[in-house]
Order: C-alpha cells, then sequence, then structure tokens
C-alpha cells in the first residue's frame, strides 16, 4: 500500500433542508433535517479514507474557536500537528434542495492562513516518499495556493505523486483560473475533476475527448478522471484508453462531498495497486452508498473491495 496524504481545506459543514421554493426575505420555514459535521474537501476524503479503514496522513488548519477545536478532535493524532489561525473557523451551510443540489453558504474564515511553512512542518517527506497526495480546496487556500511551486517541489523531491481537485472557484471558472488550473495540472500526475470542470476547462463538450484534451497539459504517466455523478465516472491512464464504469442506481439524499467521497475511494484503490477501472468502481461505489445514507455511510472496508476486485 503506497502512503497517502491529503493537503488541504478541513472545515465545517452546517446542512439543512430540503428547502424549496426558496424562502423570501425576513421569512422562517421549517426544514426536516440537520446536521453538523466535518466538511471542505480535504476533510470529506479524509473521514472517507477513515471508514475505509486505510492509513493516511492530513495536513490542515483550524480556526482559534470551539469549531476548530471540535474539528481537530475528530481526526485525533492526526491532527496534533494542526496549526491554529488567529481567526474564527471557517463555516459553510449547505441548504439541500429536493433535486439533491445544493446552495452553500461560507465564510472565509482560516482557510486563507494555511501556508506551505505550516504543510512542510506537519509532513515527513521520508515516510510519504513514493506515496499519493490529495492537493484540494485550492481556490479557498489562498496562501497555500500561492505557493503551489513550492509544494509540488517537495512532492517531486519526495517522489509523490500529486492528485489535484480544485473545488470550485468563488468567482466561477474565468479564464485567469482556468489557465492557473492548467498550469498546475502539468506538474500533477493526477486530475480530478468534474465532468462541468473537464468540459469548461477544455472547451469541449464530450467528456472523454476533454479528458484527452486534459491529459496534454500533464506527463506522460498522468491519469485523468471524470466524475460524471449518476452517470458514473471515466478515467484515461498512461495507455491512452478511456475506461468508464457506471452509478448504481440510488435514491440521493445528500451530494455534498460526493466528489470528494469519490477520490478517496479511488486513490485508496490506487495505492493498493488494483486495476485501473476496480479505482473508479470503488470510488464510484463508496461514494454512491454516501450520497444515499442518513447518517452518511461509506459502505464495506477498502480490504472488502480488494476481496471483490482479485475474487
Amino acid at each position: 500500500m503506497r502512503p497517502l496524504v491529503v493537503i488541504g481545506n478541513v472545515n465545517v459543514d452546517l446542512i439543512l433542508g430540503p428547502a424549496a421554493p426558496w424562502p423570501k426575505a425576513g421569512t422562517e420555514i421549517i426544514v426536516d433535517h440537520d446536521e453538523l459535521r466535518v466538511g471542505g474537501c480535504a476533510g470529506n476524503s479524509a473521514l472517507a479514507w477513515d471508514s475505509l479503514g486505510v492509513d493516511y496522513a492530513i495536513a490542515a488548519n483550524i480556526g482559534n474557536d470551539q469549531f476548530g477545536t471540535w474539528l481537530k478532535g475528530a481526526f485525533a493524532e492526526r491532527a496534533s500537528g494542526w496549526p491554529v489561525e488567529n481567526v474564527g473557523t471557517t463555516l459553510s451551510v449547505g441548504i439541500t434542495h429536493p433535486d439533491g443540489e445544493r446552495t452553500f453558504f461560507t465564510t472565509r474564515g482560516h482557510l486563507p492562513l494555511f501556508s506551505f511553512e505550516e504543510v512542510r512542518g506537519m509532513l515527513d517527506g521520508e515516510r510519504l516518499r513514493g506515496g499519493l497526495a490529495l492537493l484540494a480546496g485550492s481556490f479557498l487556500t489562498d496562501a497555500l495556493t500561492a505557493a503551489y511551486d513550492d509544494v509540488f517541489d517537495w512532492a517531486e523531491a519526495h517522489d509523490i505523486a500529486v492528485a489535484l481537485d480544485t473545488g470550485w472557484p468563488l468567482d466561477g471558472w474565468t479564464d485567469a483560473n482556468c489557465t492557473a488550473t492548467i498550469g498546475w495540472l502539468k506538474r500533477c500526475r493526477l486530475a480530478l475533476f468534474n465532468e462541468v470542470e473537464t468540459t469548461t476547462l477544455t472547451g469541449l463538450a464530450d467528456p472523454a475527448d476533454a479528458a484527452r484534451a486534459l491529459k496534454t497539459h500533464m506527463p506522460d504517466d498522468a491519469i485523468v478522471v471524470v466524475k460524471r455523478g449518476p452517470n458514473g465516472a471515466l478515467a484515461l491512464g498512461s495507455t491512452g484508453d478511456i475506461v468508464s464504469v457506471a452509478a448504481p442506481a440510488v435514491k440521493v439524499i445528500d451530494t455534498i462531498g460526493a466528489g470528494d467521497v469519490f477520490n478517496a475511494g479511488f486513490l485508496a484503490a490506487l495505492a493498493a495497486g488494483v486495476p485501473l477501472k476496480d479505482c473508479l468502481r470503488t470510488g464510484v461505489t463508496i461514494a454512491s452508498e454516501a450520497i444515499s445514507t442518513l447518517p452518511r455511510a461509506y459502505g464495506n472496508p477498502l480490504s472488502a473491495f480488494l476481496q471483490e476486485t482479485t475474487a
């Protein structure tokens, strides 16, 4: 099993809903569901790794309030070195809708202060040598994102393959954000984007064509993954062949963090050395379980998935 690490945004998610239609200003509505949970791209992926029973490291920061203390407690010893910023913890309120979509209201909080110096101080590069690093939440971690070249240099020095999932930009996929992302991908070994992100970055409507176009910006041995929601996922590896898997039909309860959960399953399977299609199947399976359960569950541990793929 190759070492796994996630670097990026961990924050608090308060989920409420479903709400439809959107209420008028000055009114109050009652919703059926509420849940306070660990959130952020990095946080969601790490929780899924916990459920899968795989070892990993996580580099994140927190604010200096009760929410920060609560977040740190959720990861026990893995969070012992997390820096505490002199601001409140980032809070994201997610309003779910009957069609499975959601709307977010998010504070800036602690995330923009997360720095490369803090990351380097938390992680043992030698222990992670030869591993996989998920770099997440690029458009929220301002200080760290500005030092991405240092992150890539550190990863290359320790033969760590970087998997990038930027998340959705606060100001949308502007030309500047697309250009920055393409620049980062030139130094990444894996791209983990959803279908809209992939087609927007390339200007191509077909997700397979878009994956091929995206790969031209990346190293020859890079893997491009396109997460397609209810249509499953596809990937383009070093062979140049597209592989894909379908998603099971499930009753959707909450899609928040589905892509992050997929990332965790896919990377855990990849770290275990299983074939690319089985990596996709692992990611899709646990993401489907997560979006259709309340309280959220992730299915079987990774060992069970590996037994199925080798049976």
